[in-house]
């Protein structure tokens, strides 16, 4: 069968949502992501004062047997599915058995997937004209898409971030923690978590957004920032995204320069992380970058324990590419600010 791609979230939902909820832990950047694109559809259409358009069913004329989903363009997210081959006795198409995504200015993102399929992923996205700045799997996955993509498209392929996924066991807190306390960052907050926002893409090496205020203004929307105070004065942020299939992942964290080195960081991670458990949710996941030794340790001390690894390469031609800033400072979690 091979990869089937679409334009429509709804489409990918309907075929793939069941792969994606099975591990929401290892696909959590998927369904998040996937999760907010709903979100946002939903608030436009009541806005419009219309119903939401149905869900296309797997199958339906959209969803394309290639990487030239109808609709899509560079400007728009798109996501695919992968099947297997059908056996001769086989009555129907096998089970969806893997996942990509490609946001802009994101690499794309393929789930668990042989390194036979990604390799035919990146011929399917190249000779559809796509243009890639990166992709995001695990260590065979992402060599073989690498390896097809430079064959298909002449790009450099650099080494950009090796990553880590971990998940909360038991949540610890530190002996002794820094004086302050939590609270919910509030719409006064705006301004202020908008230039930390910046100030962490710049930090980690992210390309830059142009849309820290909406980010900030839609996680506040619905408490997806925890801010630590000491002396009524904020110090440190931890991120989360909306809950979905009963998982959040923690990110971005982030504390100004000044005041790191004080357990900030810590604290503001895992007064998140017992937020979301208080909610109820069933699993808090949240990403390293594995150059930095102080931030994997940290998160170990509060009870996060390794998933997966992942590997990030960048593709660059003239002019296009991830930016290679490896500065690598205390209290930062690259992965979750997307």
């Amino acid at each position: 069968m091979g990869w089937f791609t679409t334009a429509d979230t709804e489409e990918f939902l309907a075929v793939a949502g069941e792969y994606l909820r099975a591990e929401p832990a290892r696909n959590s950047v998927v369904l998040t992501v996937t999760e907010d694109l709903r979100v946002k559809a939903a608030a436009r259409s009541q806005a419009a004062g219309s119903p939401t358009a149905g869900s296309p069913t797997a199958g339906s004329p959209t969803a394309q047997p290639s990487a030239a989903a109808p609709g899509s363009g560079p400007d728009q997210p798109l996501f695919g599915w992968w099947r297997p081959p059908a056996r001769p006795d086989a009555e129907s198409a096998g089970e969806v058995g893997a996942v990509c995504m490609h946001t802009p200015e994101f690499p794309v993102l393929l789930s668990q997937v042989s390194a036979q399929a990604a390799a035919e992923l990146a011929r399917d996205l190249a000779a559809a004209g796509h243009q890639l700045p990166g992709v995001n799997a695990a260590q065979e996955a992402a060599d073989a898409f690498a390896a097809a993509w430079r064959d298909r498209t002449g790009d450099a392929v650099t080494l950009y971030r090796r990553m880590r996924l971990f998940r909360l066991g038991r949540l610890g807190r530190p002996a002794a923690g820094p004086g302050g306390a939590a609270r919910l960052a509030t719409e006064r907050d705006h301004d202020l978590l908008a230039g930390w926002f910046d100030a962490f893409a710049r930090e980690v090496g992210d390309p830059p957004r142009h849309d820290s205020r909406a980010v900030v203004g839609e996680r506040l929307g619905y408490g997806g920032i925890t801010v630590w105070e000491a002396g009524g004065v904020p110090v440190s942020i931890a991120g989360r995204t909306r809950t979905v299939a009963g998982m959040v992942r923690v990110g971005p964290v982030y504390t100004p320069p000044e005041p790191r080195g004080r357990g900030y960081a810590g604290a503001a991670t895992a007064a998140a992380s017992q937020a979301a458990l208080d909610a109820g949710v069933r699993q808090v996941v949240l990403y390293t970058d594995l150059a930095n030794p102080t931030s994997n340790a940290l998160y170990q001390r509060l009870g996060y324990r390794p998933v997966e690894d992942r590997v990030i390469f960048s593709f660059a031609r003239a002019r296009r590419g991830l930016r290679f800033t490896r500065e690598r400072t205390r209290g930062l979690c690259p992965a979750g600010r997307r």
